[in-house]
């Protein structure tokens, strides 16, 4: 071991995912470098920072902002004065985003926070991993999570920098091209895949096991063609297949995978297990909810009215579709059945799918139009005196979409129709119009669908050739915002990231 890691100082400081293991076991301040880990206790201890930082991933990593806000399903309307922030949000609706905007900033800055960190823990996992199981299953947990976040890094920026080693790692790397980042980290998966805990859906849904793995290596595969300009269309079928040979199944309604108590959902396969006071980063409801929403279910404190679904996003759900229950439309009431009247508007409060614009001046727009118009997502269950975080688990993987990622692949190179009896499952669950003979058009409206608000909706309109398109208020139709820019504070630091992404 490096002379570095002689002796190793515990600082476990307040994170723990109580579904990976137990974190009681009795270990001195100071163990010697070439004893430690020795223990799958040890090795947790070691590893939880780097599974930690997906807990950023929906607020202070800027991820989900970059993914939701930019698409087709989200905007955070400017109010009046309320939720201009110095246009930070239309920026991201209206891809006019650059170099130093926030949530790029803060997506560059989560994964390059879990990077290293995913380093360090592997050179120390390593010392015990051959003497110990436990530890070469933890090893191998923190490599597949180190692709992860590489997955994520050539999503969003294309070439990007590829440390692989905590000590004498270069000071200021260079960026290595996206298909050579991909092939890596994919052999790295598939070479570590067999030494991770073999899953029970339903149990331990925040740790990764072989159906993270595979969950993983299907997005990869179903965006190989943007990464590295080669289709890989039947691997991404194949990854899906070992999926679901794990026994992952639909839960009967669409809403069980996102109620508060979901961490035992056979649905989810990799989670982000937020919890209201030990593990907080899940606030969606306060972002999107009308102040008076407190009423509707029964909340602790107001939201903070915001973020709302595009009009045309909306439009895609049949009447009788039952993944309407997450829209908020129409009429609110209170928890009790009486309508709500917003004082302050002078009306009731009457959500309306018509936003009238992304800016809105008060001089120009009704207080009932400021406050009230947009369609609400209460997708995730908000449970009686919810506050201002929720402890629903979020599902990174889920099984509803591994189904309709493989009828994409079958679709892909079998042509219409081909994926119809997986698209069928899916509309099945949720009442919705069955018509058959599905093109790839209709598979990704029936993404937008079932995945509205996950994460997903930027990569697959670009997989699709979609996310240059116009639409409401978005006029940019630039195919070098596929990619976001390197952020400038990462180049002031390290001149060697240039040339800059094209386009900025």
């Amino acid at each position: 071991m490096k002379n570095i890691y002689k002796f190793i100082l515990i600082l476990f400081v307040g994170i723990t995912l109580t579904n990976c293991t137990q974190l009681d076991a009795d270990v001195s301040d100071f163990i010697p470098g070439d004893e430690y880990p020795e223990n799958a206790d040890q090795a947790i201890r070691v590893a939880n920072p780097v599974f930690a930082k997906t807990k950023d991933l929906l607020d202070n990593g800027g991820w989900w902002f970059i993914q939701v806000v930019s698409s087709d399903e989200a905007v955070a309307p400017t109010r009046g004065s309320d939720w201009d922030d110095g246009g930070k949000w239309r920026a991201l609706h209206q891809h006019t985003w650059g170099a130093t905007t926030e949530a790029v900033n803060q997506t560059w800055g989560l994964i390059y926070d879990a990077v290293p960190r995913a380093n360090r823990a592997i050179e120390l996992l390593e010392v015990g991993a051959e003497a110990s199981p436990e530890v070469a299953q933890v090893l191998a947990q923190t490599i597949v999570s180190r692709a992860y976040y590489y997955f994520l890094a050539i999503d969003n920026f294309g070439d990007v920098p590829f440390p692989l080693t905590f000590t004498g790692v270069d000071e200021f790397p260079s960026r290595t091209p996206r298909a050579e980042v991909f092939n890596t980290i994919v052999q790295q998966i598939l070479d570590n895949v067999d030494l991770l805990p073999v899953p029970v859906p339903g149990i331990s849904s925040s740790a990764i096991n072989q159906g993270t793995a595979y969950a993983l290596l299907a997005k990869l595969y179903l965006n190989a063609e943007v990464y590295t300009g080669t289709p890989m269309w039947q691997k991404a079928y194949d990854a899906c297949e070992k999926v679901k040979s794990f026994g992952y199944s639909l839960e009967s309604n669409p809403s069980l995978p996102f109620i508060t108590n979901n961490s035992g959902s056979v649905e989810n396969i990799y989670t982000i297990p937020y919890d209201e006071d030990k593990y907080r980063g899940f606030n969606f409801h306060m972002r999107t909810l009308h102040y008076l929403s407190q009423q509707t279910f029964d909340m602790s404190v107001a939201p903070w009215n915001g973020f709302a679904v595009l009009e045309a996003t909306y439009n895609l759900f049949g009447s009788n579709d039952l993944r309407k229950y997450g829209l908020l439309v129409g009429q609110q009431k209170t928890v009790t059945g009486v309508d709500i009247i917003d004082e302050v508007a002078g009306a009731n409060l009457v959500f309306t799918p018509n936003i009238p614009a992304i800016l809105m001046p008060a001089s120009d727009y009704s207080s009932a139009e400021l406050r009230n118009s947009g369609v609400r997502i209460a997708k995730w269950e908000i449970k009686a005196g919810a506050r201002d975080n929720l402890s629903n688990d979020f599902a990174i993987f889920r099984y509803a979409d591994i189904i309709l990622m493989q009828a994409e692949a079958l679709v892909r190179m079998n042509g219409r129709g081909a994926g119809d009896a997986l698209v069928n499952q899916i509309k099945n669950r949720s009442n919705a119009q069955i018509t058959g003979n599905y093109g790839l058009q209709d598979i990704l409206d029936e993404r937008s669908r079932e995945l509205l608000w996950e994460g997903w909706r930027r990569n697959d309109l670009i997989r699709f050739g979609q996310f240059s398109k116009t639409w409401w208020e978005k006029n940019d139709n630039d195919i070098n915002h596929n990619l976001l820019p390197v952020p400038q504070y990462a180049i002031n630091a390290n001149s060697n990231l240039l040339p800059q992404n094209p386009g900025y």
